[in-house]
């Protein structure tokens, strides 16, 4: 153990920015994207969407 006493409210205090800078740092990944990237997107998945309906099969 250790001999020097530790303050429960910074420590406690500590734990919680921790887990503010890591969600933050989480939505940054997630949602951290320029417009262009995000459009990109957007076009990229509209033009699978319409070849997968291209080449449905109809009965």
């Amino acid at each position: 153990m250790t001999d020097k006493p530790i303050n429960l409210n910074r420590a406690r205090k500590s734990r919680a920015r921790a887990a503010t800078k890591a969600e933050a740092d989480e939505n940054a990944v997630r949602f951290g994207r320029t417009k262009a990237q995000v459009k990109r997107d957007e076009t990229e998945a509209a033009k699978a969407a319409r070849h997968i309906d291209d080449h449905k099969r109809e009965p």
